[in-house]
């Protein structure tokens, strides 16, 4: 029952400042100490401006340590790597949007606007360690908390905290040549986002060398409202030519920069770099160009003798991890593996002999979140009693029983502190926002660091009673696997219902999760309180089911996506309150490769759809992630061929909205105006709406507001 007082969304007040779902802190960390709990957090004034705050356990307070704008005030000029970075990293906003612990948990270190402040407990004020027209990037303490290192055009650097004095470790960076960066496939696909490692005792850095000259130079331009940008990027499509990466060790005392030898195949990638707790031996993780082979190797700093620890073979694709722990000083790793079909995790010798498999079972492990060698406790995520929610969970590595710390009915995101004896729980269900609290290893509560209640003072109250609950449930693919969904039912049912189908479809994602969706979410809700039944089905080809579950896109991408999501559709035929006539979909990147396989390729089943910023043609895509699903278009052209949308579109029947941005440097805008222009060619009538200045994730609240306004009066003119 809807009470008289209850209110209804609107787009506006949905992407307003503060959010509907509460100032929910991001970047929680544990001091090393364990007595402190810090954050980051917006401004109650602007959501895109952010502050640094503490929690500290002892006496139960919290308070802002570093209010931004008392430390850099006006406008933020980011140099066009940071901007590249914070895209691949998908964070947004200015002010303090980073930090990092020293290792004693006696000082904190965060850049802000392309500088560096350093700051020790107990100490009045922030130092500017940092001051110059450059803007660094890839900020990071050195082990002991001596040094900072830092990223100055394409070269690497440290200082000395003590004395402020800076050393350049490399000079001839510059053009092709970069040191220590990670190149733009290791960012946007591989997740590693720095290009240097420093070793434990702070004696050595790891770094890379790239050289850029192989990649093909794209020109691309960056359409603004009152001036266009042609920028050469170089960007690596698929089927041509990846940088050049070479390792090296610099030793701080001598100078003396040793190459690490990766073998005489020259096109590899190198996704993982990690030191030993011995600072004597050196692992990198080498993967073949198909991506079919991923080794873990060794390499002795001092005698360069290496060997091959662990050996992955596939006949599709190795999915990489961030879940290599090394343990008992060195003498021992976790590693995890999908060898059995799911990511679990194995115990090694540090000479590479396997001694056991720690987790086994039809669900996966997402990640190692601590290890308690002391107590032999190993604590990781996983979705073992559900696919749709992550829980922590405590696992004897002596005897191999596990436990469930977490409850039923919500989605975790922890962070435990260095000694594993308490942890951070950032968590909420899909109808109820993130709450943040601390709690001992074994899931008792301490105190909230962010209640976020649902009382009568939080932002969402005014909107609760016209709140619907979805429905979870699963339907059986045509191979019989089961697919999970999501079901708002409209919030009063009257008659026939239009619907809005919201997809992802693609790997390394997952949409039917019962976990707080955010301004989507609230999206969502505002939909059904407009009338309309909103769904969503997680394909085969997405995440967190296993490999077998991701495996049947292998070079077949838009193919048994498409086949899962008509399922779907199928099923909502039979709702009684469903007008099947007017069924919409609507996905963004992958999603928008989606709608328009979908609308193309099943055009019987959708009345309209919106694809944003989408994928038209795969060789347009990049190497690391385009050749891991669909192989080398050398080699497999008519693979590339068959998950085009091109050979598709003629089949058009429904009313289709494309979105772009036009500074797209991801999924580039070229993607957009050649299917624009093959459906002109064929006289194939779609509506497009483009943003001037923006990137792939088509940012900024204003902007927000106006692309869910048109999405929603795209529907609402199609579908009602």
């Amino acid at each position: 029952m809807v009470t008289a007082n209850a209110q209804e969304l609107s787009i506006e007040r949905i992407f307003s400042a503060p959010s509907l779902s509460g100032k929910a802190p991001s970047q929680v960390k544990l001091s090393p100490d364990g007595q402190r709990v810090t954050f980051i957090r917006a401004k109650l004034t602007d959501n895109n401006r952010f502050d640094l705050w503490e929690y500290n356990i002892a006496s139960g307070e919290a308070q802002m340590l570093f209010d931004a704008d008392d430390l850099h005030s006006g406008e933020e000029v980011l140099s066009d790597e940071e901007k590249a970075r914070r895209e691949r990293m998908r964070l947004s906003g200015s002010g303090i949007v980073s930090y990092f612990w020293n290792k004693d948990g006696t000082a904190l270190l965060f850049p802000l606007a392309g500088d560096a402040y350093y700051f020790k407990l107990g100490a009045k004020n922030a130092v500017r360690l940092l001051n110059t027209p450059e803007f660094e990037t890839d900020l990071k303490f050195s082990p002991k908390g001596n040094y900072i290192s830092y990223i100055r055009e394409q070269n690497l650097y440290i200082m000395e905290i003590a004395t402020g004095r800076e050393t350049a470790i490399t000079q001839e960076g510059g053009d092709n040549i970069k040191f220590g960066m990670a190149e733009f496939v290791a960012q946007e696909e591989m997740g590693r986002l720095t290009g240097y490692w420093w070793a434990p005792d702070e004696t050595k850095i790891a770094l890379t060398r790239i050289d850029e000259t192989p990649v093909d130079t794209i020109t691309r331009s960056e359409i603004y409202a009152d001036s266009i940008s042609m920028i050469e990027q170089k960007y690596p499509k698929a089927g041509t030519d990846n940088v050049l990466v070479e390792l090296f060790v610099h030793d701080l005392a001598s100078h003396k920069m040793t190459p690490v030898e990766l073998g005489k195949e020259k096109d590899f990638y190198l996704p993982r770099v990690n030191w030993m707790p011995n600072s004597q031996t050196l692992t990198y993780q080498w993967q073949s160009r198909d991506q079919q082979t991923l080794e873990l190797r060794a390499v002795d700093i001092q005698t360069q003798q290496q060997r091959v620890l662990v050996r992955e073979t596939s006949p599709t694709w190795i999915n990489l991890h961030n879940d290599l722990r090394f343990i008992d000083n060195g003498q021992s790793f976790i590693w995890a593996s999908e060898r059995d079909g799911y990511k679990h995790l194995y115990l090694y010798k540090s000479s590479g002999e396997l001694v056991k498999q720690l987790t086994t079972g039809t669900w996966v492990v997402t990640s190692i979140d601590a290890v308690d060698e002391k107590n032999q406790t190993l604590y990781f995520s996983g979705r073992k009693d559900t696919p749709i929610e992550s829980h922590l969970y405590a696992l004897n590595m002596l005897t191999g029983d596990s436990q469930r710390i977490t409850p039923l009915g919500q989605f975790n995101a922890v962070k435990f502190s260095r000694d594993a004896s308490i942890f951070a729980n950032s968590f909420s269900s899909i109808n109820t926002p993130t709450q943040t609290g601390l709690y001992s290893s074994k899931g008792e509560f301490i105190t909230w660091l962010a209640e976020n209640a649902l009382d009568e003072s939080h932002p969402l109250s005014a909107y609760y009673d016209t709140w619907v609950t979805p429905e979870f449930g699963t339907l059986a693919a045509s191979d019989g696997t089961q697919l999970h969904y999501r079901l708002y039912k409209p919030t009063n049912i009257t008659g026939k219902h239009p619907v809005i189908v919201y997809h992802y479809g693609g790997p390394i994602a997952q949409v039917v999760t019962n976990r707080w969706g955010g301004d989507r979410g609230l999206m969502f809700q505002y939909w059904a309180q407009q009338g309309y039944v909103v769904f969503s089905i997680d394909n085969r080809g997405s995440n967190y089911r296993g490999k077998a579950f991701e495996d049947p896109i292998y070079q077949a991408m838009g193919s048994v996506e498409v086949e899962d999501q008509v399922t779907g559709v199928k099923f909502l035929r039979t709702l009684p309150y469903v007008d099947k006539n007017k069924i919409g979909v609507y996905g963004h990147s992958y999603g928008g490769y989606m709608t328009l396989m979908s609308m193309f390729k099943a055009p019987e089943y959708y009345a309209a759809g919106v694809s944003g910023a989408p994928v038209t043609e795969w060789r347009l895509y990049d190497t690391h992630y385009t050749e891991r699903y669909m192989g080398d278009p050398r080699k497999v052209p008519e693979a590339y061929d068959a998950a085009s949308v091109f050979p598709y579109a003629k089949d058009l029947q429904g009313e289709l909205l494309i979105l772009h941005g036009m500074a797209d440097d991801n999924v580039l805008f070229t993607h957009a105006t050649k299917l624009y222009k093959h459906m002109q060619d064929n006289a194939i009538l779609f509506s497009a709406m483009d943003y001037p200045g923006k990137k792939h994730s088509i940012r900024g609240k204003n902007t927000r507001i106006h692309m869910y306004k048109t999405i929603t009066k795209h529907f609402n003119t199609h579908l009602k």
